[in-house]
């Protein structure tokens, strides 16, 4: 394929320069398809996956369009984001694409930052990068006026749809004049998309850089380990202490599960660091600081806060969760792999209805892989201190400690009692025992359901909400603050599901759940009795047996207790 040049995009001498000392020389696909269409002035929907460098396919023209000589200050171009961190760095590529046009004034507004610095900020901005919410915040403020607006961009709009910014989209867009031009880029194009696009857009053009082949896709390999869910913790201290990763990045469904993962990775010796949005943003702009230097090997996150990471040396993604769809699972996998570096992708199932749903989220790309063995792990670790040896003594800079060597000699210690205790200060973590984790067996006989002080509520979300027993023990110890000893049997269907929880914390959770969002969802919860929601089920044709458990009316979970 034939390679584009940004010497051949008509770039303006400010801003081939500023692209020069950004290291930029042949454009991305997106790049090159992208930036002509946008110039134009006409509505576009790009669809491209995370790392093809769309923030500067829509920069370049987004910052051609500011008329730096309009008397009148006011915001031309609105970059929208679904997180902070994303328009954090939206905003920094924009700012060094323009480096070189002092007239250019661009501001990042979001949330976890002081809302009155963003205000004076605003005065005299013509580019905002921002958040739904906090770009609400500021229009309900009037310290941001859109009438002069001449572009507005929606950066990853699926992303915004999944969290819940369909009405924030809808108000601001609805602000805007209705000149302006309005370019969407998604990864995937759901109904909800083109819905939106439909009712916002004038004839848009669609440019898809990676309909054909994506390359990225190529470079991962994509595999996943099936294992107890009692065992996933040790099965994923495994994982990293067979890769040993420079850089890795494990996502998890809660943030709660976030940070129980990042404690016990601590207590093995592996620098890890999560980042939620619980967490302040000074110190997930540490966390990223640290990531990205290399003094953190492990990013624990969750989806949300995961969306603005863009480390073009992650080695490994490793799904300690099964993602909730394949637009989830397309982007996880998409922070390893990028920059023409190749990168691999591993998901801990806990059941074989996981590794179905997962086969079907990687179109079949992701393969089994076994489980490493303590035995796997100690040999690796000698096969990589061999080779990290020789290549100390090729270069000869062990000589250094001759002196060392001899004085121990002559104490009477042998060459190979030193090497062994050389070698035990330096790599003893690499060998140190670890505890063995079994895959998950073809079949396992059910076990006896606990009928004692349980009690079933119905939550009116089901499998047509892509939801799974995942995100549902993960949403109800998480707002009710139980453990997963107390969640029982969970039944799931298509459009309600039935959790038992124990008696004695009834009533907190069903305080809990009035109103919490579950997958994006909005879940209230009722009191039902056993006989109850049996009925339910059957008049909805499911049969509750559990040879019957893959019908397609109810999925069936008879794990009993679920340790999140």
């Amino acid at each position: 394929m034939t390679k584009t040049l940004f010497s051949e995009l008509n770039l303006t001498p400010d801003m081939q320069r500023a692209v020069e000392r950004m290291g930029f020389e042949a454009a991305t696909p997106i790049q090159s398809q992208a930036i002509p269409v946008i110039r134009t002035g006409v509505d576009v929907i790009a669809r491209s996956r995370t790392g093809t460098g769309k923030t500067v396919a829509f920069a370049i023209p987004a910052i051609e369009r500011v008329d730096t000589e309009q008397e009148k200050s006011g915001v031309q171009v609105l970059v929208l984001c679904p997180t902070r961190e994303l328009a954090m760095q939206a905003n920094e590529e924009i700012c060094r694409l323009s480096r070189f046009n002092e007239n250019i004034r661009s501001v990042a507004v979001y949330g976890g930052a002081r809302i009155d610095k963003q205000c004076i900020a605003l005065r005299k901005a013509n580019v905002v990068v921002g958040t739904p919410g906090r770009i609400m915040d500021h229009m309900r403020r009037k310290s941001i006026k859109l009438n002069r607006l001449k572009m507005v961009v929606l950066d990853e709009a699926d992303e915004m749809l999944n969290m819940g910014f369909k009405e924030d989209i809808e108000t601001i867009l609805t602000d805007t004049p209705e000149s302006r031009q309005t370019v969407f880029f998604s990864a995937t194009m759901p109904p909800a998309i083109m819905k939106i696009t439909k009712e916002f857009q004038k004839s848009p053009q669609l440019i898809e850089a990676d309909r054909q082949h994506n390359e990225q896709e190529n470079r991962i390999l994509q595999q996943y380990i099936a294992v107890p869910h009692a065992r996933k913790k040790d099965a994923l201290a495994l994982l990293l202490r067979y890769y040993r990763p420079t850089r890795a990045i494990v996502f998890c469904a809660t943030k709660k599960m976030a940070d129980e993962i990042t404690e016990l990775l601590g207590q093995q010796n592996i620098a890890a660091e999560s980042i939620h949005s619980d967490i302040k943003q000074d110190q997930r702009t540490a966390t990223m600081r640290n990531f990205k230097g290399g003094k953190t090997t492990v990013l624990v996150a969750t989806d949300i806060a995961a969306r603005g990471i863009d480390v073009n040396d992650v080695e490994y993604v490793i799904n300690y969760d099964l993602p909730p769809n394949k637009e989830h699972y397309i982007h996880r996998i998409g922070r390893t792999g990028r920059a023409g570096k190749e990168g691999t992708s591993v998901t801990i199932c806990s059941s074989r209805r996981e590794a179905a749903d997962l086969h079907r989220m990687a179109s079949g790309a992701a393969k089994e892989m076994p489980i490493p063995t303590a035995k796997d792990i100690q040999k690796k670790a000698s096969l990589d201190i061999t080779l990290a040896l020789e290549a100390v003594m090729d270069t000869g800079t062990h000589m250094l400690f001759n002196e060392v060597i001899r004085d121990l000699r002559e104490k009477g210690y042998s060459a190979e009692s030193i090497a062994e205790a050389a070698l035990s200060l330096h790599y003893q973590g690499q060998i140190s025992p670890v505890a063995e984790v079994f895959a998950l067996p073809e079949q396992r006989e059910p076990k006896q359901r606990r009928n004692g002080s349980y009690c079933p509520i119905i939550l009116d979300v089901g499998r047509k909400n892509r939801i799974t027993v995942n995100h549902l023990v993960g949403a109800i110890t998480e707002h009710a603050g139980i453990t997963g000893r107390e969640v029982g049997r969970i039944d799931i269907a298509d459009e309600y599901s039935v959790v038992e929880v124990a008696q004695a914390r009834l009533d907190e959770v069903m305080s809990a759940m009035q109103g919490c969002k579950i997958c994006g969802k909005t879940v209230y919860g009722t009191l039902a009795s056993g006989k109850g929601h049996q009925r339910r089920a059957q008049k909805n044709g499911v049969r509750r047996k559990a040879s019957k458990s893959n019908h397609s009316g109810i999925e069936k979970r008879r794990s009993g207790r679920h340790k999140r």
